[in-house]
């Protein structure tokens, strides 16, 4: 990767992410924009449309525009996967040092693309845009505040608006970024736990212009169960045992008390307790504490066996070192051979220690003689 997203001729190389999913109206537009900015910036770019199983005329449009246009990529589902897979997708074909992503509907602004630049030549590796004014109704304006603020709180990262699709990374942070389900939303999230640095920028928010917003109230609980899964990868990905045995300390705690406080109440004679509520759920909760602690052993240890064939940390750089893979592979290669070697030529121990005799020939030509003198 260039210094500052530049390629080897000194122009920046921008690649430019944009799933579509019925907007045949808008893509059109939407690409003059972006090339219209990129002109301006005198970049090397290119944009790839991700087909998400479009149903209107998304797909003669965007054969169109790739016929007009040697830039313009194309990526077509067979089906709708969602717009976690259609970002997967165009992570995996992207080229660009820097890499945008936005949505097709017209709402994200081209023109703000230099105001992520200057983000990224700062020194961070995600900017993530702000919808601070939003032009959307009520019904989604307040449970889209709600949910930036839980997972803002629980996943770490001091965002404003993780459910704006503008946002600009450094080829390196989405290079193995791997997607699914709803977790697009936690991309920043994803990121700032494996060591890159976010930021967030103000975007203007425009008006829909063509069809209608393709997201309901559903949205909100996958977004629920989705963070759920965040946070088991990012602040116990190393340590499941931490939050199943912490769930199973709180239940087995609260139902011993219940259990000495009954045990406490037969001892004092105040009734039979056989028949009380409060006693099955002590023993339910002790069980299922127990139950807990299993279920985080067994992740403790699927995941140190899972762990070993990669390291959990991502290097930002080296010096005097041309890659760590390369000294990796130099250790394995020394520990290879001297193992090879062991194999071939084993060092004898003490008792395989061969006795060194000496011939009686030269016992005989090294010791001198005697003759006896005749009396």
């Amino acid at each position: 990767m260039q210094a500052n997203g530049s390629g080897t001729d000194g122009r920046r190389s921008i690649t430019v992410v944009v799933p579509a999913f019925n907007e045949a109206e808008s893509l059109e537009a939407l690409l003059a924009q972006i090339s219209a900015v990129m002109s301006d910036l005198k970049a090397r770019y290119d944009v790839i449309f991700v087909n998400d199983g479009s149903t209107d005329a998304t797909r003669e449009t965007l054969d169109r525009l790739a016929e007009r246009h040697p830039n313009v990529r194309v990526i077509e589902f067979r089906r709708n996967f969602g717009k976690a897979a259609a970002l997967d997708a165009g992570f995996r074909a992207a080229t660009g040092d820097v890499v945008f992503t936005m949505d097709a509907d017209l709402q994200d602004d081209p023109a703000e693309i230099p105001k992520f630049l200057e983000k990224i030549d700062a020194g961070f590796d995600v900017v993530s845009g702000w919808k601070k004014k939003r032009l959307d109704p009520l019904d989604k304006r307040a449970p889209s505040k709600l949910f930036n603020a839980v997972v803002s709180r629980l996943g770490g990262v001091a965002l404003n608006d993780f459910n704006c699709g503008f946002k600009a990374y450094q080829a390196e942070a989405v290079r193995d970024l791997h997607l699914y389900g709803e977790l697009h939303r936690f991309i920043p999230v994803l990121l700032h736990w494996r060591g890159f640095k976010v930021g967030e920028v103000v975007v203007n928010h425009r008006a829909r212009e063509f069809g209608r917003s393709k997201y309901g109230a559903g949205r909100l609980f996958k977004g629920a169960l989705d963070l759920l899964t965040v946070i088991l990868n990012t602040r116990f990905q190393t340590r499941p045992l931490h939050v199943f045995g912490g769930v199973g300390a709180a239940m087995g705690a609260a139902g011993i008390a219940i259990l000495l406080y009954l045990t406490a109440l037969w001892f004092l004679g105040a009734g039979p307790i056989g028949n009380r509520p409060l006693l099955f759920l002590g023993i339910l909760l002790s069980i299922s504490s127990l139950q807990f602690f299993t279920v985080g052993l067994l992740a403790e240890f699927i995941q140190r066996h899972s762990a070993g064939a990669r390291p959990q940390w991502l290097v930002r750089r080296t010096r005097n070192l041309e890659s760590l893979e390369e000294l990796d592979r130099e250790i394995r290669r020394l520990k290879a051979a001297g193992a090879a070697l062991k194999e071939a030529a084993p060092w004898p121990t003490p008792q395989q220690q061969p006795s060194v005799t000496t011939p009686a020939s030269a016992i005989g030509a090294n010791t001198p003689t005697r003759t006896r003198s005749s009396a």
